[in-house]
């Protein structure tokens, strides 16, 4: 008995049971605080910044000030949407991001609708980052002709499966690439924003004149300024990422709120002093009328040096790109978990405890998308769905507070940011369809309801066929895959 006893406390001891838990088939919390931070930044941060931050001044007419204080404006709106997603995150942290929340709080069909629907856009999305990529890596090479546009795809196809195989091999290694790649963007900002800074404040009339007098140009009209503020808000997409690595990080109930917190104010500070410093360089008329802003900006200031600029927004759509990539492996890791996909890319490698299965199937359909670029045209129809999500789990947010106050929540966001949140979403939605309505609006939406004749047999009835069984069964020895320990179901139940 004591012998028993002896040998019952030894298996108890702490040692023992953290080896137990690293033992476990599940994801690793690998992600730490400058980790999130850093794929928060490179995910909002894209070419936009560089190449044409012209939609918010456009649409102001000109206004310097209305420009700058919509530039704010988005910025906020897009903390408050964050800080919803923290306190969702620290409450709930599984993969996933929308799709989690939209289903603990709404349910399974808005949940499959969302992963339905994001299933053709977000790899469309990174599909069209690549071949972004592939045209500022090129052009340096080609000078003012343009490259051809076989060498683009391949260029554009070789990015995809690179990170999709960093991603799929090695969370540590996919965590280091984002923040290098961070880093580097960041000193690029700094070096537009610092430029400017420093002829602002020389004090010249030509450099002052624009900001004299900033809300002396004719004001935008209500439906102006909406328009405006769209551009803006499309400038900071990408804030909700972390929700989707909430599982991997570590400390989440600490982290998740203050990555957040330095984050998003963070990219509010960088792109107001990049638009300060290009209206310091440049009239509103010029910043309209050029192709790229930030290389018309370097010929101006640092002529010597102005090529670093194309090789600043093919680093940052890189950098955009790898953090993207990541969090649509979690969303189809998410969604095979809860039986919305095919239960193979739920299935974590079992020397690495990545979700390797998730990230083929990710890039693949990421892949296909390369080929024919009609495909990635159409998907801008579909920019009405994002919000229409951030909507869904703001509301998702409301839901839980009131059916379930006792749930655990180490963060919670002030309750009538989440109203306000879901007014917006859904003005947002329904604006441009308003203003300027199209056939595609039509088309997306059937698109979305078509989701029910998946839906209905093989989720809500489980229609299944044993063929699949077998299939399963050899990808899983193919691909060295093991299902992740513990239930997927309680996650969202």
């Amino acid at each position: 008995r004591k012998n028993g006893k002896r040998k019952e406390l030894k298996s108890d001891h702490p040692k023992d049971v953290k080896r137990k838990e690293k033992s476990k088939m599940q994801l690793k919390r690998n992600i730490g605080y400058f980790d999130g931070v850093s794929f928060i930044i490179g995910s909002i941060v894209g070419a936009g910044i560089f190449v044409s931050p012209t939609g918010v001044l456009k649409h102001s007419l000109l206004n310097v000030g209305v420009a700058l204080t919509i530039w704010t404006a988005s910025g906020l709106v897009s903390l408050m949407g964050s800080l919803c997603y923290a306190e969702l995150g620290t409450a709930l942290p599984f993969s996933g991001g929308e799709y989690s929340h939209i289903k603990r709080g709404l349910g399974s069909l808005p949940a499959f609708m969302f992963i339905w629907t994001s299933m053709f856009t977000k790899p469309a999305s990174n599909a069209a980052r690549a071949l972004l990529f592939a045209e500022y890596a090129t052009q340096p090479f080609y000078g003012v002709c343009p490259a051809p546009q076989v060498l683009k795809k391949c260029l554009a196809l070789a990015a995809l499966w690179s990170l999709g195989i960093l991603n799929g091999c090695s969370v540590r290694m996919a965590a280091w690439v984002q923040t290098v790649f961070t880093v580097l963007k960041m000193m690029a900002l700094s070096v537009i924003a610092i430029g400017g800074l420093v002829l602002l404040l020389g004090g010249r009339k030509e450099h002052l004149a624009r900001f004299e007098d900033a809300f002396s140009s004719e004001i935008p009209n209500a439906s102006q300024i909406a328009e405006a503020f769209f551009q803006g808000l499309y400038a900071y997409g990408g804030w909700w990422s972390l929700n989707y690595m909430a599982e991997e990080m570590k400390n989440p109930s600490r982290n998740i709120p203050l990555t957040v917190m330095t984050a998003v104010p963070a990219v509010i500070v960088f792109y107001l002093l990049v638009n300060v410093s290009y209206l310091t360089v440049l009239t509103p008329k010029e910043i309209v009328s050029s192709v790229a802003v930030a290389v018309t900006w370097a010929d101006r200031v640092i002529p010597s040096v102005a090529w670093i600029i194309p090789l600043s927004v093919a680093v940052s759509i890189f950098g955009a790109l790898n953090s993207s990539m990541f969090a649509l492996g979690r969303l189809s890791y998410a969604g095979s978990q809860s039986g919305h996909l095919p239960i193979l890319i739920s299935m974590l490698n079992v020397h690495s405890c990545t979700p390797a299965p998730a990230m083929i199937f990710s890039t693949a359909i990421a892949s296909i998308f390369i080929i024919p670029s009609d495909l990635i045209m159409l998907t801008n129809y579909f920019g009405f769905s994002a919000w229409l999500m951030i909507g869904l789990t703001c509301a998702s947010l409301i839901v839980l507070r009131y059916r379930e106050p006792n749930l655990h929540r180490p963060y919670k966001v002030f309750l009538p940011v989440p109203f306000m949140m879901v007014a917006m979403s859904f003005f947002l939605v329904l604006a441009p369809m308003v203003w300027s309505p199209k056939l595609h609006y039509v088309y997306a939406f059937l698109f979305m309801l078509g989701s029910l004749i998946v839906y209905l047999p093989f989720i809500y009835f489980k229609l299944h066929f044993a063929f699949v069984d077998k299939i399963t069964c050899y990808l899983q020895l193919l691909l060295e895959v093991s299902p992740a320990d513990g239930s997927a179901d309680s996650k969202y139940e």
